[in-house]
């Protein structure tokens, strides 16, 4: 009753289940035509002054990069090099600034530290026109004035800062996902082998959390050259935010399988070890796929044939056909997941009663190496915890 009686006092018709008054349609109908007529004005001032070079300019910075383009002058990574993704991505930021007009970011203070720092590029604090931004120790405000350049428009822009500090951004995050902005987020020092910060810098849950927002997607390259393509991703992807997350400690490229290149990546998972015959099939993600693929080399001398697949974005292998599925995991799902994080979410992916190398507890602290033998992210160590439960009798 009160409910009708305000609708009645506010001028609504009887029995309306919903009401604008109409004295608030004008007050906005008024708004929306000066508006309209500002937008006219721009638009003739524009159209006559805006002419030649300008024009060019304005229509690159509105046009969608030309991928294929400009993954011919993107860095190449020789098979065994050893490189922190994050190094890489600061290599790759080499040829995107000088290549992409438009293309502007920065740092939570942690440049140095994420690779960010590009050369040869303008810097705000010594100009108001620099593209390399100086955000400060402010990740909120970073991901927040992130949204507003991505809202704008015309600008391909990313943001940086350690993994961990991801908690502080996921408003802004979150509400990029939910409005489908391009917007890029670096994060490094992606697990717990960040050396002696310890547990407060570990971000043993952050993937699975990362994971869980709905539209953004979550890379997290296994060695130099899927960095590269996480990037040409990112670039593409207009519809909504992408996160890539870097490694601090040093990881050897790949020896590849033909067919199966790091521009795979965008299939979401893919493999690169495998048998004539696999007895099991191993998932693993960025630093833990070349451990991965040497524990397959030990167990393949212990009659155990096992095939590993790079999985690096989950949500671009949710979008693929269910036989290329299949094809990387099998019909019935994998056999064992190898991440250094929590499991969860990983059960979609495999058996009932399949192995998880996981992390799920609060981390350790010592340098990554002791990091690893300690929680069995090591060759020889998942080699035997996947012998014990799959062994012939």
């Amino acid at each position: 009753d009160e409910i009708k009686a305000s609708k009645e006092k506010l001028g609504c018709a009887p029995g309306a289940s919903f009401c604008v008054p109409d004295e608030v349609y004008s007050v906005f109908k008024k708004v929306r035509d000066e508006k309209v007529s500002l937008y006219d004005s721009w638009k003739k001032r524009f159209d006559e002054e805006i002419m030649g070079e300008k024009r060019d300019r304005w229509n690159r910075f509105f046009t969608a990069p030309d991928i294929a383009a400009l993954r011919k002058k993107m860095p190449a990574f020789k098979p065994g090099e050893k490189i922190a993704t994050r190094n890489a991505g600061g290599k790759v930021l080499e040829v995107l600034y000088p290549e992409l007009p438009n293309f502007i970011g920065g740092s939570a203070d942690l440049a140095p530290s994420n690779k960010t720092m590009v050369k040869n590029v303008s810097q705000t604090g010594k100009g108001r026109l620099g593209r390399v931004i100086h955000y400060g120790v402010r990740e909120n405000a970073m991901g927040s004035i992130q949204n507003g350049i991505a809202y704008y428009g015309g600008f391909i822009n990313f943001s940086a800062t350690f993994f961990v500090f991801m908690d502080y951004m996921r408003p802004a995050v979150r509400l990029a996902a939910l409005s489908g902005l391009q917007s890029i987020y670096v994060f490094t020092h992606d697990s717990v082998f960040v050396g002696e910060d310890g547990p407060t810098h570990q971000p043993v849950e952050h993937l699975a959390v990362s994971r869980a927002i709905p539209n953004l997607e979550v890379i997290r390259p296994c060695d130099a050259e899927e960095t590269r393509e996480a990037w040409l991703a990112a670039i593409k992807r207009s519809d909504g935010p992408t996160m890539i997350v870097l490694s601090r400690q040093n990881l050897p490229v790949l020896e590849r399988i033909e067919g199966q290149g790091a521009d795979k990546l965008s299939m979401g998972a893919y493999i690169v070890h495998d048998n004539d015959k696999n007895d099991i099939t191993i998932l693993a993600t960025g630093s833990e796929v070349h451990v991965s693929v040497d524990a397959a080399k030990i167990l393949a001398s212990k009659g155990i044939k096992a095939r590993v697949a790079s999985v690096p974005c989950r949500e671009a292998f949710d979008r693929q056909s269910e036989s290329y599925r299949e094809s990387v995991i099998g019909k019935d799902g994998a056999d064992v997941v190898v991440e250094a994080g929590r499991k969860i979410g990983w059960e979609a992916y495999c058996k009932p009663r399949s192995l998880y190398i996981t992390i799920e507890g609060f981390g350790m602290s010592a340098p990554d190496s002791k990091i690893a033998e300690h929680y069995g992210f090591t060759p020889e160590k998942i080699a035997e915890r996947v012998f014990v439960r799959f062994r012939k009798s």
